[in-house]
């Protein structure tokens, strides 16, 4: 790779006078070619566009930069797309971008950082990761972030300390990638990462991020709409889990019934044990393949995560009846459904992460 073959993506809506000191900074320190794309903003904002368009001209030694523009705001993730389908039609030497905001929190070495880390790491997602315990991060990016950041570890099983993060060094076989991955806005970022989740190793830079204030920065991120569509995203994944889990149980006490019904007039004394064996086995197998193919989308061997999987499965059944037993004589007050509820659904959250963990380890 040479430093030609990575191309800065800065997607803009609304986008002040900090655009035009940013490509200014990027010129005078000769980073590279530009791509800049307007996402509809406005004829309120064409002569910040017209100007970002004269600095781009003698970008780099001769080179230039190309400003793309959407008729309506389609939002950040379409913008990014847009970026990269273009350089992936029009500039086949291009081997990587590093996507920056628009808004001046990233510094032009910091970019620079992104960019020699990518050009060592041609095969990684890198990330300009800020650290949220310093002073003068926002208190709403400071809480979304770690609250995100805890919640993704969980379901993906990828530790990302800035989920948030728009300074991104992306290979070209990733951006590929990314052109058929969904979301238009700013949840297109987060599916980025689940994309990557056990196909691209992800690379952490530090950088410094840059803020008018604490109490007064701007962004176009809402903070309840686009949160909503984040956390959707991330609860996708655990819906799977918990459908194909309620999906077995209503399994289990259809198969128990059925069999109840075959057995009761042949053996009145121990068809309850056969149809509960039975209904538990057979609905067993059956959640064990909807995680394996859908939940979880594993490539660890079958028979090795079966085998997994049934030991899990016996150990949460023994664990829950011992808990349940032990708790009862604690609480003798307090009914053993209850109880047991509790339990139940403690271990659920437990099982879904070990699952995850170790029983179908190799994602797909």
């Amino acid at each position: 790779m040479t430093i030609e073959q990575i191309v800065i993506v800065i997607p803009a809506y609304e986008p002040d006078r900090r655009l035009i000191t940013l490509l200014t900074n990027l010129k005078q320190n000769h980073v590279g070619f530009v791509v800049l794309v307007d996402d509809g903003s406005g004829d309120g904002y064409k002569e910040i566009f017209q100007e970002a368009e004269l600095l781009m001209e003698n970008l780099f030694g001769g080179g230039y930069g190309v400003l793309l523009t959407h008729d309506q705001n389609k939002g950040k993730g379409r913008a990014l797309k847009t970026a990269f389908g273009y350089i992936l039609d029009c500039m086949p030497e291009v081997a990587g971008v590093v996507t920056a905001d628009s808004d001046g929190q990233h510094s032009v070495e910091a970019i620079c950082n992104i960019k020699e880390t990518l050009l060592q790491m041609p095969d990684h997602l890198v990330l300009g990761v800020r650290d949220f315990g310093k002073e003068g991060i926002p208190w709403k990016s400071r809480f979304g972030n770690n609250l995100t950041e805890k919640v993704f570890a969980y379901l993906s099983g990828v530790h990302v300390s800035d989920t948030q993060t728009g300074l991104r060094g992306i290979p070209r076989a990733l951006m590929e990638r990314l052109l058929d991955v969904e979301g238009e806005r700013f949840e297109f970022e987060m599916r980025m990462l689940l994309e990557c989740a056990g196909k691209y190793q992800i690379m952490e830079i530090p950088i410094e991020t840059i803020y008018d204030s604490k109490e007064n920065h701007q962004t176009h991120f809402h903070p309840v709409r686009d949160s909503i569509k984040i956390y959707k995203i991330l609860g996708a994944k655990f819906l799977k889990y918990i459908v194909a889990s309620f999906s077995s149980s209503i399994l289990d006490l259809v198969l128990f019934s059925i069999v109840c019904m075959a057995l009761k007039s042949i053996n009145p004394t121990g068809y309850i044990v056969v149809a509960t064996v039975t209904a538990r086995i057979i609905s067993a197998i059956f959640n064990c393949i909807v995680n394996y193919k859908v939940v979880f989308c594993s490539e660890e061997p079958m028979g090795a995560a079966g085998i997994k999987y049934a030991v899990l499965a016996i150990f949460q059944m023994g664990l829950s009846a011992a808990l349940v037993t032990y708790i009862v004589k604690i609480f003798v007050v307090i009914p053993e459904v209850a109880i047991k509820a509790i339990i139940d659904i403690m271990l659920f959250f437990a099982s879904y992460y070990i699952q995850r963990k170790y029983v179908f380890a190799k994602s797909n």
